[in-house]
């Protein structure tokens, strides 16, 4: 993935992301027409098709509700990278098909602006603007099926349809961050 980034700071909560007045609804076209618009009132008239979220610490922190991946996603976003997100927040975007990377220090020196390029397989997080590479936590190969899938829904679909039976389980090398995100 390649693209512009957009870049926000630390503790980034979904009543930011997508306000609650607009939790009317679950429509991702829709939800991406006031996506940021309390954090960064530009955000739907610059972002385009394929662009980064670069996050700092605990993005996504705040509720549970499932409409800000859909706005981020629906807004044309290919991807968010942050130092960490909160916990509920990840899972959600995996479950809606929104791919997110783990990257330490990944703000240092990024501005808005800057290209970014992700490369989940390879667990790599590359600025084209300033040069920098940094490693990223991989994600587990059970969490990239269902990425790989277009979210939860498609992916049990899926499974249904190769073989009537759904089986999930986290495998024995999977990276330890895996198990506390099966909620």
């Amino acid at each position: 993935m390649e693209g512009t980034a957009h870049v926000y700071g630390d503790n980034v909560d979904t009543d930011v992301i997508i306000p609650a007045r607009y939790l009317t609804s679950t429509e991702p076209e829709e939800l991406a027409k006031h996506c940021l618009e309390d954090l960064d009132a530009d955000f739907v008239k610059r972002v385009r098709a394929g662009d980064v979220i670069v996050g700092g610490r605990n993005f996504g922190s705040g509720s549970s509700r499932e409409h800000a991946p859909l706005a981020i996603k629906g807004a044309g976003i290919s991807c968010i990278v942050a130092e960490s997100f909160a916990r509920i927040f990840y899972r959600n975007a995996i479950n809606v098909g929104l791919p997110i990377v783990e990257c330490q220090s990944v703000t240092d020196g990024t501005g808005s602006g800057d290209r970014f390029r992700v490369d989940l397989d390879a667990g790599r997080v590359e600025n084209l603007t300033r040069g920098t590479s940094h490693p990223a936590t991989p994600m587990p190969e059970f969490m990239r099926g269902i990425l790989d899938a277009g979210g939860l829904m498609p992916w049990v679909k899926r499974q249904m349809d190769t073989d009537g039976e759904v089986r999930v389980a986290v495998a024995a090398n999977e990276p330890a961050q895996a198990d506390w995100r099966l909620d």
